[in-house]
């Protein structure tokens, strides 16, 4: 009997195996339980890619919430205040004159400045301009522009506001003194 050659024996397993392919090729896959890893790995990453996408839009819409509620509550407050200003008359009782509305912009200002600027520039000002504006300063920035400023500059603005200061407490005890003989009067001696 003669034998087969390799040849022979290598063309009927490849047409075995194309058969083989094509057979499985044409069943197809079609309840899905055959996958492969690779097959597994795409459709994880797949999944995972939407759970993020997913993560993101909640993201997204949480601050679109909470930038529409901002924006109700500031549109909330420019209304009441200018409620509040149309109701309110410039001389009402605990509404700030325009003047001295000024000067609390001004504080606020020399505030953001750097203390050696602000303190030129708050050397030429009036005395006057100077102590309502340092008044309503905070006192760390009132600090570190007359550290800035000349030294003669420092000590008139220093005395000046010492004389201010010295006077509002002064009134207080004259109307302490006013209603103390009222209140000796009723203490038994």
């Amino acid at each position: 009997m003669a034998r087969p050659s390799l040849l022979l024996l290598m063309a009927a397993a490849s047409a075995i195996a194309a058969v083989a392919n094509a057979a499985s090729i044409a069943t197809g896959d079609q309840d899905g339980t055959n996958k492969t890893r690779l097959g597994n790995s795409i459709e994880r990453d797949l999944s995972a890619r939407d759970q993020e996408a997913a993560k993101r839009q909640r993201a997204l819409d949480l601050r679109e919430q909470a930038a529409k509620a901002a924006e109700q509550r500031l549109a909330a407050s420019v209304e009441a205040q200018q409620k509040e200003a149309a109701t309110g008359a410039p001389g009402a009782p605990g509404a700030p004159s325009p003047a001295e509305a000024q000067f609390d912009e001004l504080a606020r200002i020399y505030q953001a400045m750097k203390p050696a600027k602000a303190a030129a520039v708050f050397e030429q000002l009036d005395m006057e301009v100077q102590m309502k504006v340092a008044q309503r300063m905070r006192p760390a920035s009132t600090a570190a522009i007359l550290a800035a400023m000349s030294p003669k500059g420092a000590a008139s603005l220093s005395m000046a506001l010492a004389r201010k200061s010295a006077a509002k407490p002064a009134a207080a005890p004259a109307a302490a003194a006013m209603a103390a003989p009222a209140g000796a009067a009723r203490k038994p001696g």
